[in-house]
């Protein structure tokens, strides 16, 4: 078994493409105004309006809610999150923790996407987060 993706559901496809091209330096790929995906070596983010994920049974709740998120961290590794965040900081809608060296060895810069999902953007620093993060 291979982990190969993570979807966001959100009220606003365009708006949250658009900040994770700007942030990543990737290109998304558009399928649909509902559905959307930002491809790296190591897995995808898909990036789905609410429209995708419907109600088990009528007049149930949607199995997820946009802009809900309080328990799930999106990670991305960068060559320097020193560098990155100078770039991010401009157009970041809520830096919550600036680049930090954390215990296990990664240089981490945690911050908020347009909906409030929580990003970590990190560089391994120390030799041992290093080799275990070797591409």
């Amino acid at each position: 078994m291979d982990f190969v993706s993570i979807r966001i559901v959100t009220g606003d496809v365009a708006r949250l493409v658009s900040f994770y091209e700007k942030a990543t330096g990737l290109q998304a790929t558009r399928y649909t105004e509902d559905f959307a995906e930002l491809r790296t070596s190591g897995a995808t983010l898909a990036i789905a309006g609410a429209r995708t994920v419907s109600p088990s049974a009528p007049g149930s709740e949607p199995p997820a809610r946009p802009a809900d998120n309080h328990s799930v961290i999106i990670e991305f590794l960068v060559d320097d999150v020193d560098d990155v965040y100078a770039n991010l900081s401009a157009f970041v809608p809520e830096v919550v923790k600036e680049p930090t060296t954390m215990p296990w060895g990664n240089r981490s810069l945690l911050f908020r996407d347009p909906d409030g999902n929580l990003v970590n953007f990190f560089t391994p620093v120390t030799p041992e987060a290093v080799e275990k993060f070797a591409r």
